[in-house]
């Protein structure tokens, strides 16, 4: 796309820290740092999110990250962990809509990196869990 920040550093119109580039995916550091050695692993086809890949693509990318991750790992001792990021939408806080991974290294507990996963289960009975599986697997042909 035209206009996309990541089509544009694909094709070098706008310069990049690349650590990885092959001819699927490119890899790069994030300008924000989140943590040092904050990565960004990007299709170089032009996808806006999760739910645009098809399985030869998604097994192509995918295929690529624990290379790029065990590398990052590699390149700095203190590094204890890593996550794996993939937001999909504006709600999701996709703020580049061209598909992306951010590989964000964990150094300690207090590196300024945290994601929240709040315990709701006491809001769902089996019968609402079952619902809701059964919904998915419903579509699981789409």
């Amino acid at each position: 796309m035209k206009d996309c920040i990541f089509c544009k550093i694909v094709r070098g119109e706008i310069p990049s820290y690349t650590v990885y580039e092959d001819d699927v995916v490119k890899a790069f550091l994030d300008i924000s740092q989140g943590t040092p050695g904050h990565t960004l692993l990007i299709p170089k086809k032009h996808i806006a999110n999760i739910f645009e890949y098809d399985e030869e693509l998604a097994s192509e990318v995918f295929a690529r990250i624990p290379k790029v991750a065990r590398a990052i790992k590699a390149s700095n001792p203190d590094i204890k962990g890593m996550n794996i990021v993939n937001n999909n939408g504006q709600i999701a806080y996709q703020s580049v809509f061209h598909s992306h991974f951010h590989l964000v290294p964990r150094y300690t507990t207090h590196d300024d990196f945290a994601m929240i996963f709040k315990d709701n289960s006491n809001k769902y009975t089996a019968d609402d869990l079952k619902k809701v599986q059964q919904s998915i697997v419903d579509h699981m042909g789409d």
